[in-house]
């Protein structure tokens, strides 16, 4: 698939465009790789959705290494090509063991050596999978991560889902890209 959406030229933007951007450049991310470009059609969902964002990526109350597993589950449930070239590397940075990512990837059952890891895989994919999460699997996030941060992990999975669909409708690529993670 191609990339769906006309050409973006940040000379002929909005000034509700170039406030997005702006805040985007001048943030954490400091880049528009992702759905930010496909967002920019519509720069106020652009502008809550790159807030929430920010919130969902680095203010949930996890540690990063967990937030990017949840990230990589997501992007492996949707096929979400960018999604996964983006987070991958940073996933691999934050101490996600290859192994894992790789069964993620492919859809097979991984194992875990931390049972922090084998908790967040259950919750999404629970979430994912049943479009519910078990009491059991729930009580085990309250009791480890409280429910704040539990709320928090819910809310980054629905973003990235938004984020995976927003990639793949409209065909976007990472910057860069050069393979394919999953299928066409």
């Amino acid at each position: 698939m191609t990339n769906r959406l006309p050409p973006f030229d940040a000379a002929h933007a909005t000034p509700e465009q170039k406030a997005v951007l702006d805040e985007i450049l001048s943030g954490p991310r400091g880049n528009l790789n992702g759905p930010f470009l496909g967002w920019i059609h519509s720069p106020d969902l652009a502008q809550h959705a790159q807030r929430l964002g920010a919130f969902c990526r680095y203010r949930t109350g996890l540690p990063l290494r967990l937030s990017e597993l949840a990230i990589l589950v997501t992007a492996a449930r949707w096929h979400a090509q960018a999604e996964w070239s983006i987070h991958y590397p940073i996933a691999r940075e934050a101490g996600v063991p290859e192994a894992l990512a790789e069964a993620i990837r492919t859809g097979r059952e991984p194992s875990f050596d931390d049972a922090d890891d084998a908790l967040i895989y259950a919750f999404a994919t629970g979430l994912y999978d049943t479009k519910r999460v078990s009491d059991a699997t729930y009580a085990r996030a309250v009791d480890r991560f409280g429910l704040e941060t539990t709320v928090n992990l819910v809310g980054l999975l629905g973003y990235y889902a938004l984020v995976a669909m927003t990639l793949n409708v409209f065909g976007m690529r990472a910057d860069d890209q050069t393979s394919l993670p999953f299928p066409e």
